[in-house]
């Protein structure tokens, strides 16, 4: 820039009156609101979802028609247990698992394929439908979540170790 120009801009710069910056408080919003909050965003997950009881999702992950993909954080796995290993479940963190189930994605598992079954458990039943919801998206249109999640798993006596 020259010396000139950054003189003609200096004086403009003196002269235009400093736009006034909104309190956060009086920010706009959005126009156009997806979601009544969380809970309508998980309720509109779920009616995607075949959602399925701690057996019917045993049964299915048993006789090899879908793949258990645990999303709970090590901590909670350490600390509520995990599904049995004789089950092969997949232990993914949920902010890797869009990239590591996705069939394009150059991160994903071995097992990732738009024909594979998925089955996604959490600790309550909660993130896992908006997970499992997130992987249909992707194409995965078998992808659901036990209802109650690892607690319901457990309490309803399915093969876990501690």
């Amino acid at each position: 820039m020259s010396a000139p120009a950054i003189e003609t801009w200096y004086a403009t710069a003196r002269t235009v009156a400093p736009r006034a910056v909104a309190p956060a408080t009086t920010a706009p919003r959005f126009e156009e609101v997806w979601f009544d909050g969380v809970d309508d965003m998980l309720a509109e997950a779920r009616a995607r979802l075949l959602r399925l009881s701690p057996r019917a999702a045993y049964q299915s992950v048993l006789w090899r028609r879908a793949l258990i993909v645990d999303i709970r954080p090590e901590r909670a796995r350490r600390e509520q247990g995990e599904v049995d290993p004789r089950l092969r479940p997949v232990v993914v963190e949920r902010v890797d698992l869009e990239w590591l189930l996705d069939p394009r994605s150059p991160q994903r598992l071995p097992e990732a394929d738009y024909d594979l079954a998925v089955v996604v458990l959490d600790a309550h039943g909660t993130t896992s439908s908006l997970a499992a919801e997130s992987l249909q998206r992707l194409g995965l249109r078998d992808a659901t979540d036990v209802v109650g999640g690892f607690a319901a798993w457990r309490g309803q006596g399915m093969p876990t170790v501690s």
